[in-house]
């Protein structure tokens, strides 16, 4: 390649280079970096740089769009449904995941939101030392919030901007950064005042606010976060003695999906709903701070109940996973490949009858793995149909060595669903039904299953009560005699679905309520066509 075919400033670079090896002949590191300097890719990558620098400039090469990804995402929505009746929307639905065509998109949305610039600090301005910069920012007052959240600063004890809020007025402007020092508000001098009296200023204020400021050394441009989360507790700002501007806050409920934008403050992140995305973010709880909360109402529960049983219970609660949020993704169904359909309830409530109902619908489609176990066979039941029996010693040695997805001991047997059974009835296109202990939830949730969990609830007892003696139900917990619940059994039930809604609520895809075996399994129907047609959000480290 000739030096006239360089890039200018690369030519430029390596006549320098030329000039000093001539000095300094003989050094390695010379040598290498003209070398590098001449080769086709060096010289393609500038050229390439180059190019993409003029987008925006020159309007041949244009982006239509900045967000291809965001588009082919919203695209698979609308296909997932149709894939199994038209083979068009199939091929399409499969190209849009192919990882090629998504890298591709993903950089071409990066290249038009110019996302590939350093965020570098503003050059500092030579000025005289006792000579201090004041800009004036006026921005004009509506029903909308400002966007900004104001604090004193500990050190200097003067009143500066703690927050910008992503999408809000302050922050459209891009004239108000984190860390401005606020002299005036509508030409009333703050030196002295509090947040509050700050804040009592501007609501009074209207038309047009001015502020000046004193800008903040080095600040840098906030980027927006691309984390999604989904939230499993409720929240209400004005409930909130803590929150630093209640009409900051955001209010959600419990399995809404946020759009996490910042996670800059330890304490208090900006949010937006997901399903909200033209509008500003809001301030919501931290995850730390959360957690912080949940574990401080524990411990007065603790201490202001009594009994064994209470205490037990509190125990058990403390040992779990605090829930308030997870970071999830869309997970998209995938034609022919099911995800086990997981039910999970309090004995007695009705789940066998249920798994029975589908299976009698179509018995090729919906399997239920035969589980292990230690028991003894009993009259008229047939190994390989009811259960696979197996010696307690062979158990325990498949169980450490990872070949069951959940087991555990009921009356000293051990009961178990292995993994190979379940990988079977996948790759055979069936759909897995799982009925294990409710324990066995988090060892289930895992990117090899991505199971759909469907918690089977019983209705309040007046009404569980006569659903079971009009459909002649038969008591779970004796193996002795057949005969119907009793109250207290159905108490028990009631009780026992509450504490696993409490445990384990936040990891359920649907609750239906059974208290109608037909209307449930039609709601059942429907859950499982959901499970197996549309997408939903998932736990990230799934979709990763």
């Amino acid at each position: 390649m000739m030096a006239s075919e360089f890039d200018p400033v690369l030519s430029k670079l390596l006549t320098s280079l030329n000039e000093a090896d001539n000095k300094l002949s003989g050094e390695q590191e010379l040598q290498f970096l003209q070398s590098l300097l001449q080769s086709k890719e060096i010289n393609a990558l500038v050229n390439v740089h180059h190019k993409v620098a003029k987008i925006g400039k020159d309007d041949r090469i244009a982006p239509v769009l900045s967000a291809s990804m965001q588009v082919a995402l919203e695209i698979l929505e609308l296909l997932a449904p149709r894939c199994h009746i038209s083979p068009v929307a199939k091929e399409l639905f499969h190209l849009l995941q192919t990882p090629h065509l998504q890298s591709l998109m993903c950089a071409h949305d990066a290249v038009a939101q110019k996302d590939f610039y350093p965020h570098l600090p503003e050059i500092p301005v030579e000025m005289d030392e006792d000579e201090e910069t004041i800009k004036i920012v006026q921005l004009v007052k509506s029903n909308e919030p400002l966007g900004a959240t104001i604090k004193t600063d500990e050190e200097t004890g003067k009143i500066i901007i703690a927050r910008i809020m992503h999408g809000g007025a302050a922050d459209r402007s891009g004239l108000i950064h984190v860390g401005d020092e606020v002299i005036e508000v509508n030409n009333i001098n703050v030196e002295g005042k509090t947040p509050a009296d700050v804040l009592t200023i501007l609501q009074n204020s209207g038309g047009i606010i001015t502020f000046k400021l004193v800008p903040t050394d080095g600040k840098m441009g906030q980027r927006e976060s691309k984390v999604r989360v989904k939230a499993y507790f409720d929240y209400d700002p004005d409930n909130d003695p803590y929150i630093p501007c209640k009409e900051a806050g955001l209010a959600f409920n419990r399995g809404d999906i946020l759009h996490i934008v910042s996670q800059d403050d330890a304490y208090w992140w900006q949010a937006r709903k997901e399903v909200d995305k033209t509008t500003r973010a809001g301030l919501i709880p931290s995850r730390a701070l959360q957690e912080r909360r949940i574990i401080h109402e524990r411990n007065q529960i603790s201490k202001d109940t009594s009994g064994s049983e209470s205490k037990t219970e509190n125990d058990d609660f403390d040992r779990e996973l605090i829930p308030t949020y997870e970071e999830v993704a869309k997970l998209f169904p995938r034609p022919g490949v099911y995800r086990p359909i997981v039910l999970i309830g309090a004995p007695g409530v009705g789940r066998n009858e249920l798994i029975r109902l589908l299976s009698t619908k179509d018995s090729e489609k919906y399997i239920s793995p035969v589980p292990y176990t230690t028991r003894p066979m009993r009259q008229g039941e047939v190994s390989g149909r009811e259960y696979i029996f197996v010696s307690r010693e062979k158990m325990e040695a498949d169980i450490a060595s990872g070949k069951f997805i959940e087991h555990g001991e009921f009356k000293g047997q051990l009961y178990g669903t292995s993994a190979d059974s379940v990988k079977n009835i996948m790759n055979v296109g069936g759909v897995c039904i799982l009925n294990p202990h409710y324990q066995a939830i988090k060892a289930l949730r895992t990117p090899q299953l991505k199971p759909y969990i469907i918690h089977i609830k019983p209705p309040a007892f007046q009404e569980l009560k006569m659903s079971r003696l009009t459909s002649k139900a038969i008591s779970t917990h004796d193996e002795t005699r057949s005969r119907g619940f009793t109250d207290d059994e159905f108490n028990e039930m009631i009780k026992s679905a509450d504490r696993i809604e409490f445990l384990y609520g936040h990891f359920f895809d649907d609750t239906i309520i059974n208290d109608d075996l037909d209307a449930a399994f039609d709601k059942l129907e429907k859950s499982v066509t959901r499970a197996e047609n549309e997408s939903i959000w998932a736990p990230a480290y799934w979709v990763q």
